[in-house]
């Protein structure tokens, strides 16, 4: 009973510290530490109570406080707050993005929201594959005698075992080397994520997508906020959730009326976890990071509800994770200075030698508030080292412009949760902190959706699993491939990674996060639909589960992957017999022993699309005939007049070979 008498802010504390690790008596601040519940010595016997249901009836009673005081109650990882945003209709209306001319939604420039065909301008990304592939003459047109040539050079170069059919992963594998650039280095190519100069990176902005601020009222756990400023956010997230009103939001406090905060927080990060089934990756990878004393945003989570009248009252979105911001607060909360600068690159080339122009940075590395020129410099000078020091001047000065300590800590969190989406694939998702007085970059964790091996289509599950813990990079990553050739560090790395190995990475304080966390969520999920309560159910007891909402439909990006407990109890042994000389890891350019790797790309998603567009007879393989009968067909369908052009190639991809959103295939190209 003592818990129930115990203060509402003694309670929040002690149930946060049954998901939360807290330091024992006498350890430095941030040294990772046994969990309440092994401290005590019934770590097995509450994992037991958590999985039948009574944790959850105990961690329930902490309901957070009206209002939190400060951050650290803002963000208790266990705390579910209420935030109602109400919309006047022409607000809620304005919200919609743009399409700016890349045919986002399938609808004509201009035009907002889901337009007539609702799809996926993925041609952005694909078209300039089959144009350079295919253009012979040069002319930036393709002839049918050039498209059907296209056609056959595809088929010859990706049958490559010489059998006349081509499966799915041969189709992936095609595409892939097909449409990715050449020396692009992770999946899409090095520029392919960013957005127009002076906008947002990422894949919605690339391809002509830019959200816009409009003005709400919030009621945030019953404290009123009149006329905040609120966006859509995201990229992947933002495209896979255009059929739902399940969107992730920003909500900016103070953009319209200054000084005001929640418990001194101006931004609000609302991610709606839609690539996750149990919504937990993000929040138990953030802790891992920070257990492992690597910055990393903290997290709660919120129940979102949603007014605009004439369309919803009060209307339930979802369960969504609060995600600490990434600005001078968390800078200073685990830098422990403001000053500084921060930037968040997108480049599988991280700190190639760009010129001596900042202008020809900017985009790249994407600074966050105010930059001096000596921070931009640092910049510079650093791409400078990386690109042109020899082996000995490089392994000597490392030191001096990465903190090499945190950056081994870093990695070695990046691929114990085989984090494909970020620095080990298209170079995006994570931050840089400059340091104002030691002038050297540490890395801050951010964006860890696809964490815990769950992004299909990046390699095999089996290759996420087993992924080297020397190269779980995708393609060409000059940066990491040279740092990890530097003995002295890839000895300190080693050291951390078989440390973590003996501590942080243990498959029973995975299980019992996940059964905590479960508890407290679970009522929010099932008040989202029954169905996603039976798979969130599944998912939690680790049980493998298709996602019913993934990216082109399932077999695309979401897929049938598995969940967290299964995932760490395979990868925990897969790092602890790497480290015994037992086994090599698997690489994704060689995809292990006897197995053939191949690179991430628009073909991971497009393979399957493809599949079902060209096999006539739907025996599960493509034909050499039926492949360049499509092509064939396609070229009839795209180009009546006979020479194909930039557009007409985009809208026949946008129309045939791209999922709509409105859960329906894709065209299954001309009969």
């Amino acid at each position: 009973m003592i818990l129930f008498e115990a203060s509402e802010s003694s309670r929040h504390k002690l149930f946060a510290g049954l998901f939360e690790n807290v330091p024992l008596p006498g350890h430095a601040a941030g040294v990772p530490s046994i969990s309440l519940f092994r401290r005590a010595g019934i770590f097995r016997h509450l994992a037991c109570i958590a999985l039948h249901g009574v944790l959850g009836a105990l961690i329930l009673v902490a309901a957070p406080a009206p209002q939190p005081r400060d951050a650290t109650e803002l963000y208790i990882a266990t705390n579910i707050w209420s935030i109602h945003l109400t919309f006047s209709p022409d607000q809620w209306a304005a919200i919609e993005p743009v399409d700016n001319g890349n045919g986002m939604f399938g609808g004509p420039r201009g035009q907002r929201g889901p337009g007539g065909g609702n799809r996926f301008g993925l041609s952005v990304l694909v078209a300039p594959g089959f144009l350079t592939g295919g253009d012979q003459d040069g002319d930036g047109k393709l002839s049918r005698a050039e498209f059907t040539a296209l056609g056959e050079k595809w088929f010859t170069a990706w049958d490559t075992n010489k059998t006349g059919r081509l499966s799915v992963e041969q189709l992936r594998s095609g595409l892939n080397a097909a449409l990715t650039p050449p020396g692009g280095g992770g999946p899409f190519g090095g520029r392919a994520l960013q957005g127009a100069e002076g906008k947002r990176n990422g894949v919605a902005s690339m391809a002509g997508i830019e959200f816009n601020y409009v003005h709400a009222d919030l009621d945030f756990n019953g404290q009123q906020f009149k006329d905040v400023a609120v966006r859509y956010k995201g990229n992947g997230t933002f495209m896979e959730a255009r059929r739902s009103l399940k969107r992730s939001l920003k909500v900016e406090l103070d953009k319209y009326v200054k000084g005001r905060s929640v418990g001194g927080v101006t931004t609000l990060n609302l991610h709606n976890n839609i690539t996750d089934v149990t919504e937990m990756n993000e929040p138990m990878a953030h802790r891992l990071f920070r257990d492992a004393r690597v910055p990393a945003p903290r997290t709660a989570y919120s129940r979102v509800y949603v007014t605009v009248p004439g369309k919803f009252n009060h209307q339930y979105f979802g369960l969504y994770s609060l995600v600490e911001d990434i600005g001078k607060g968390f800078a200073e909360a685990n830098f422990g200075s403001r000053e500084g600068a921060i930037f968040k690159p997108v480049t599988p080339s991280l700190f190639s030698d760009l010129g001596n122009d900042w202008a020809r940075y900017k985009q790249t590395y994407d600074p966050k508030g105010q930059v001096s020129t000596n921070d931009t410099q640092r910049v510079i000078e650093c791409a400078k080292f990386v690109s042109h020091s020899t082996d000995a001047e490089f392994a000597a000065r490392l030191g001096d412009f990465i903190d090499l300590q945190e950056f081994a800590r870093y990695l070695a969190i990046v691929t114990y949760v085989a984090d494909i989406d970020g620095i080990m694939g298209p170079g995006q998702n994570f931050y840089l902190h400059l340091d104002a007085k030691t002038r050297r970059f540490s890395f801050i964790a951010w964006d860890q959706d696809h964490s815990w091996g769950q992004f299909p289509g990046r390699g095999s599950q089996e290759q996420r699993e087993n992924l080297s813990i020397l190269h779980a990079w995708q393609g060409n990553n000059p940066f990491l491939e040279r740092v990890m050739k530097v003995e002295g560090f890839r000895k300190q790395y080693l050291a951390v990674v078989a440390e973590f190995s003996r501590t942080l990475f243990q498959p029973a304080r995975f299980d019992l996060q996940v059964d905590s966390l479960a508890a407290v969520i679970r009522p929010a999920i099932i008040e989202e639909s029954p169905d996603k309560a039976a798979r969130f159910d599944q998912a939690v007891a680790g049980n493998v589960v298709e996602r019913g909402d993934s990216f082109g439909g399932r077999g695309g990006f979401g897929g049938a992957t598995k969940p967290i407990k299964p995932f760490v109890r395979i990868r925990s042994q897969s790092i602890s017999d790497q480290l015994a000389g037992k086994a090599p890891g698997m690489r994704f350019d060689e995809g292990g022993p006897g197995r053939g790797g191949r690179r991430g790309g628009p073909g991971d998603f497009l393979g399957q699309i493809f599949l079902g567009a060209l096999d006539a007879d739907h025996d599960g393989s493509v034909s050499h005939d039926e492949f360049t009968r499509g092509f064939t067909k396609w070229f009839g369908a795209w180009s009546p007049d006979g020479l194909m052009t930039d557009e007409q190639l985009r809208a026949g991809i946008d129309r045939d070979l791209v999922p709509r959103f409105d859960g329906s295939p894709p065209g299954r190209g001309p009969e």
